[in-house]
């Protein structure tokens, strides 16, 4: 029996890394592990200048690797930067992390477009002049898939697909731009699927998406939980963040990685039905026997005493009887034999509950009417 074959060693030298996507939770996430992971590097971190004195506290806290922030914005002329922090960035970036983005469902097109596609083309041409970069590592999104139905597969991105809003669409075309330009640069493109809490602590930054749905239909001040839109019987698939910020990191070292997209997403994941099926307990509430069409679900959440707590949610009725698979060949043969692996939604659900309960419990002491955790304003950076 031959020896089974080794697999490429990961990168070793420390890096130079450069990262947008703050105040996003997964870009903070991110970050640290970076710093962490990485102690003997440098990373750069791009922030709007609304947030910059936030972003020292947080870079403050962390131990490893220095950060350094600076003030810029990916839709802007060279981000924004000075002349001498451009350079500078040109002449020692190794490590290219995008996740700077619009995710809210309900945002005007243009302002999608201005964001998510040109922001992408503005830091492309930074990763352009990097004379030492190893790696431009993208975040889409497995919805770039659009309205397709059935097995998706990791290469396939244009297949004539219609879009449910802009955020599908526009990072469909930001993700074409960073396809193009794979010709000519080290990339690497990741699809995560609906990223929700810590599996360990829970912890999240926003309500929002099918998943967090399902938390509001049954955890909603109302008696009896509201039924779930539709049938249920399509697969919700969700990955929790630090699995995928665990995983991202080893895949943007690898470098069996380059050139290749991958589904960042649970291989096995539970239909939507079993997941609220499961909320339900956790909440021992008693579910409805019936369902809703997704159309009368939307007016159920629109009605009065409803309408707040559903207004973030509502976007993502479509996603729960939406019937696509998402094949992660690519990011399962990656991961072989590193331990890393997308934990079955089962296994952390606990923690997701009672954080958004503890939040729920915290909201309702501080406010004299009821106000819902669900309805937080999305954020305009990250994913």
């Amino acid at each position: 029996m031959s020896a089974p074959a080794k697999k490429p060693a990961e990168l070793s030298e420390p890096g130079t890394y450069f990262v947008t996507g703050y105040p996003g939770f997964i870009g903070k996430r991110l970050v640290r592990h970076i710093a962490e992971r990485d102690p003997r590097g440098r990373v750069y971190l791009l922030v709007q200048p609304k947030f910059i004195k936030e972003a020292h506290r947080y870079a403050s806290a962390i131990e490893g690797a220095p950060i350094e922030i600076l003030s810029g914005d990916i839709v802007d002329m060279h981000l924004g930067l000075s002349g001498e922090e451009y350079q500078r960035l040109a002449d020692t970036v190794t490590d290219v992390f995008h996740l700077a983005a619009i995710s809210y469902l309900g945002m005007p097109k243009e302002t999608a477009w201005r964001v998510n596609v040109d922001g992408t083309r503005n830091v492309l041409e930074l990763a352009r002049d990097c004379s030492r970069l190893r790696r431009f590592n993208h975040f889409s999104t497995c919805y770039v898939s659009g309205d397709r139905l059935g097995v998706i597969a990791e290469d396939e991105l244009d297949c004539g697909q219609s879009f449910r809003n802009a955020y599908e669409e526009t990072k469909f075309q930001a993700e074409k731009l960073v396809q193009r330009a794979a010709d000519a640069l080290p990339v690497t493109v990741y699809r995560p699927s609906s990223v929700v809490g810590d599996s360990k602590t829970g912890e999240i930054d926003r309500f929002e998406g099918p998943y967090y749905l399902g938390i509001l239909l049954v955890m909603s001040p109302l008696v009896m939980p509201l039924p779930l839109p539709g049938n249920g019987v399509a697969p919700l698939n969700v990955l929790p963040v630090d699995y995928l910020v665990e995983a991202v990191w080893r895949l943007s070292r690898d470098p069996r990685a380059l050139g290749r997209t991958l589904h960042l997403v649970d291989p096995n994941p539970m239909s939507a039905r079993r997941v609220y099926e499961l909320i339900a307990e956790k909440a021992h509430k008693r579910l409805p026997k019936f369902n809703l069409s997704a159309r009368a679900a939307d007016v159920v959440l629109r009605l009065p005493g409803l309408e707040k707590l559903a207004r973030p949610q509502r976007a993502a009725i479509n996603y729960v009887n939406h019937l696509a698979i998402y094949n992660c060949h690519n990011t399962l043969e990656l991961l072989d034999g590193t331990g890393i692996r997308c934990p079955p939604l089962s296994t952390y659900l606990d923690q997701l509950v009672a954080y958004v309960r503890e939040y729920y419990r915290k909201r309702r002491e501080d406010a004299a009417e009821v106000d819902d955790p669900l309805d937080r304003p999305a954020k305009s950076a990250g994913e």
